[in-house]
């Protein structure tokens, strides 16, 4: 089954928010057996709605419609829907029942265009939303399924989840694909292309690998499509069997897991507590630490010692080292390391200090320029890096990532003593 994913909005096309949407409903799909051939986005305008729907059906199976579905006059895609499956708006009283349970609740009282989320297309199937007062809708047209739902994030996933995807099962339409990403960091593309070319060009033809690279790592994406979902994910697991001897010491985890998620189960696994010092990242690194549910049985806490004031209270760094070397220097992100290891009593830490920019740069220390230290039981160690670019945001993102990057090498290797 292909499908074509529609996300309508004016809101999208002005860059005034994101369209998360389609990127969850793609994996989702993907994880199910259904192939996502296009992504569209179009304005709060009927002709140009009409027209992506008519587009899509003949090229997809499914055409998933997100948006246009409010209270407001600007909520056109029911209207549109209708004159595509030359169909009338009618009420539903279960839908009206439900409205009003869910403005009870609140002690509110609906108003006439809450009513109106109550009229519904005559020929659709209602799919029952119960975190929103718009239900989504089904229709069925020239073998090609179309679903319409709420742009609301949350209810689109209640939707989708609970209604949407077991429909779309029992039409026995889906076919069996299986994806399965090796993260690799600390070599080029180019260079694992060259390494592991020989595999690349074994695999059956069924299974297809994709580059997908970042700034910070590169992701091998292995598909498989098939009959049989057992079969593929064994056939899949073969392959990757045979990659890992090849890049053995690059790989760093699998599908969705991020560097955070792999320290803190090596971090449980050893044992051990983790503390953080930042200055350049601004707590992003403890985001990206405190971002992993359970973190609490191994991360003590952080530091973001901003001034050198702070340095010097909380961490320890020596009054004579920031005069000497400056605030962004090797010996301060050492003891900036040690220090936060010492105060927050935890076996592992990394500390960053550096200037993110876009101001505040030298000739000697140009904006992007980051020291960052790790230090663990038996060891403490500090690089300097040098981002180009005078963007902020990215400087802050590159530094926190390398930092966890060099805080993962070191608890491997400590770990293994």
């Amino acid at each position: 089954m292909k499908a074509e994913i529609i996300t309508i909005g004016d809101e999208i096309l002005i860059g005034q928010i994101t369209d998360t949407n389609s990127a969850w409903l793609a994996d989702q799909f993907s994880k199910n057996g259904i192939e996502t051939y296009q992504v569209t986005s179009v304005h709060d305008a009927r002709e140009h709605i009409l027209n992506a729907i008519t587009n899509a059906a003949n090229n997809v199976d499914l055409v998933v419609i997100t948006g246009g579905l409010g209270p407001t006059k600007d909520d056109i895609t029911k209207g549109v829907l209708c004159e595509y499956f030359n169909t009338e708006l009618f009420f539903h009283e279960p839908t009206l029942e439900h409205i009003k349970k869910r403005f009870g609740r609140r002690g509110i009282a609906i108003n006439k265009l809450n009513r109106g989320q109550a009229m519904l297309p005559k020929n659709c199937t209602i799919l029952p939303n119960e975190l929103g007062t718009a239900p989504g809708m089904w229709f069925e047209k020239n073998d090609t399924i179309f679903v319409s739902m709420p742009g609301v994030p949350f209810e689109m996933k209640y939707i989708t989840e609970h209604e949407l995807l077991p429909k779309l099962l029992e039409t026995g339409r889906t076919t069996a694909i299986f994806h399965k990403t090796i993260l690799t960091q600390g070599i080029p593309e180019s260079m694992l292309a060259e390494r592991i070319a020989k595999w690349e060009e074994a695999l059956p033809d069924f299974i297809k690998l994709a580059y997908l690279p970042s700034p910070m790592a590169v992701r091998l994406r292995l598909s498989a499509k098939g009959e049989n979902m057992e079969v593929l994910k064994q056939q899949v697991v073969q392959e990757v069997d045979k990659l890992i001897p090849l890049i053995s010491e690059s790989i760093y985890g699998y599908d969705n897991e991020t560097f955070s998620e792999v320290i803190g189960r090596m971090l449980k696994i050893q044992g051990k507590k983790l503390a953080v010092a930042e200055s350049c990242t601004g707590g992003c690194i403890s985001h990206l630490i405190t971002a992993v549910p359970g973190c609490s049985e191994y991360y003590n806490g952080s530091v973001t010692s901003y001034s050198n004031q702070a340095k010097e209270n909380v961490l320890g760094v020596f009054h004579d080292t920031l005069e000497e070397y400056g605030a962004v220097s090797k010996a301060v992100a050492i003891q900036m390391a040690e220090g936060v290891k010492t105060v927050l009593n935890a076996d592992y830490s990394v500390s960053t200090t550096g200037i993110a920019g876009p101001s505040g740069g030298t000739d000697e220390k140009p904006v992007g320029t980051v020291w960052i230290a790790v230090s663990g039981p038996t060891k403490t160690c500090a690089e300097k890096f040098v981002f180009v670019g005078d963007e902020r945001e990215r400087n802050i993102t590159r530094a926190a990532q390398t930092a966890m990057q060099m805080l993962r090498r070191l608890v491997l290797e400590e770990g293994g003593k």
